[in-house]
């Protein structure tokens, strides 16, 4: 038989680990991933920045030079900054 004395502290305990979770990011604003349909856009917007091709489904950027960069149509280039702040991964030329 399945003993249930633990579930009247079940609900305190999971909004307890909500709650913990929750302020993990308090004081921390999201990081902010700008895409752009130009390599120029992207440059103006971080011009002391590397610009990166970013497949954002997959989490992926490629550098200039790289047989990826600019290559897919669901891509777009950002700035490799922002990329890494937003948990996106580069792969090596």
């Amino acid at each position: 038989m399945l003993d249930l004395d633990f579930a009247p502290n079940l609900g305190k305990a999971l909004v307890l680990v909500a709650m913990a979770l929750f302020c993990a990011t308090c004081g921390r604003s999201p990081a902010v991933l700008t895409v752009f349909r130009t390599e120029e856009q992207a440059q103006t917007h971080c011009p002391k920045d590397t610009v990166v091709w970013l497949d954002a489904q997959s989490g992926i950027y490629y550098l200039k030079g790289h047989g990826s960069y600019g290559g897919s149509s669901a891509g777009r280039y950002a700035c490799r900054a922002e990329a890494d702040a937003a948990g996106m991964h580069g792969v090596p030329n």
